[in-house]
């Protein structure tokens, strides 16, 4: 019962230790009739078992004390030591220690990806992502998950995607995209609105199972909303309508090992000086062999097959096509490491 007063284990030994000092001191002033300084050094001395000379005469009932004293102490130390090592072990063992190095890599992060859930949605988009170099923090409340998220080294917090103070966590106002793959759909849009709040640029893309639900995530704040159920059947339709095309497209591969067919580029990677360009300006077809088949305008406008003097300006996209050989030449053209 004496434990409820004390929050540790280690508390209760300072406190058993100082108990045995008082007894000590005590038991000789009240056996050995010595003053309190005396029956203090005694108690020292005894517990620390230095063996200095004894301040005491030590007759019968003196010895005997000195032994309780003695053997009393020597629990007392053993009692210590397996506290010490419990506290040392609970609060510095590699699992908290490489929590504590993750919360401050997080804390470094800038321009990375939240990933909110960690279901199927959640782990096709982290491996599409991983296969880009992105940098990804993932939010998920399943502690068995961050057990193995530990052991993989894999950026996480572990917690409500939906509080303010875990998307903070996660560095939600450094980040560039946060993905909510939650299997609800409340729980996406409150991570939407909250996320929105704390990073006014933030890029957020959601799920939704609904159509009600899509256009209240949309006007919560989202960039992109996603329906999977809906491009499932638009899918399933398209192999009977346009089976050849869909095959076509199915085929052209964004990101598998080293095959590669098609890229994003921003503006600041093509022109890296800052200034505007034309597309002709930049030779890619000439120096890569590969073409532009489309553009997005920073307004979210597209552009289909844009002409050659299609003007590229802040916040331009230009999705390119090539085959592994011509993209590999894209890549070394602009210095891609990814």
């Amino acid at each position: 019962m004496i434990f409820r007063y004390f929050k540790s284990r280690v508390l209760f030994s300072v406190f058993l230790l100082i108990l045995i000092i008082v007894v000590g001191t005590f038991g000789y002033v009240l056996i050995a009739e010595v003053s309190w300084l005396d029956a203090l050094y005694m108690t020292i001395i005894t517990i620390s078992t230095v063996g200095y000379t004894e301040a005491v005469p030590l007759d019968g009932y003196t010895r005997l004390f000195t032994i309780c004293l003695i053997v009393t102490s020597l629990l007392l130390t053993a009692f210590i030591i397996s506290s010490l090592t419990e506290y040392l072990l609970n609060n510095y063992s590699l699992g908290k220690l490489k929590k504590k190095a993750m919360k401050v890599e997080i804390k470094n992060l800038n321009n990375h990806v939240i990933l909110c859930g960690f279901g199927r949605n959640g782990q096709q988009a982290y491996e599409k992502l991983n296969t880009y170099n992105k940098e990804v923090v993932i939010i998920d409340s399943d502690a068995n998950l961050s057990s193995e998220f530990i052991d993989k080294d894999v950026l996480h917090v572990e917690g409500d995607a939906t509080e303010d103070e875990v998307l903070i966590d996660a560095g939600v106002k450094n980040a560039s995209h946060l993905i909510c793959a939650l299997s609800q759909d409340a729980q996406n849009l409150y991570v939407v609105l909250s996320a929105r709040q704390l990073n006014a640029d933030l890029k957020i893309i959601s799920r939704a199972t609904s159509l009600s639900a899509y256009k209240k995530i949309k006007l919560a704040g989202a960039n992109n909303v996603i329906l999977p159920e809906s491009l499932g059947g638009d899918h399933l339709a398209s192999l009977v309508v346009t089976p050849d095309l869909l095959d076509f497209f199915n085929n052209l591969s964004i990101s598998d090992g080293d095959t590669e067919n098609v890229r994003e580029l921003p503006f600041s990677t093509l022109c890296s000086d800052g200034k505007p360009k034309k597309i002709i300006d930049l030779n890619i077809n000439n120096e890569t062999g590969c073409n532009v088949i489309g553009a997005k305008r920073k307004d979210g406008s597209f552009y289909v097959n844009p002409e050659d003097d299609f003007e590229i300006e802040e916040g331009t996209h230009l999705i390119i096509i090539g085959n592994t050989k011509q993209i590999k030449r894209l890549k070394s053209k602009f210095d891609l490491n990814y």
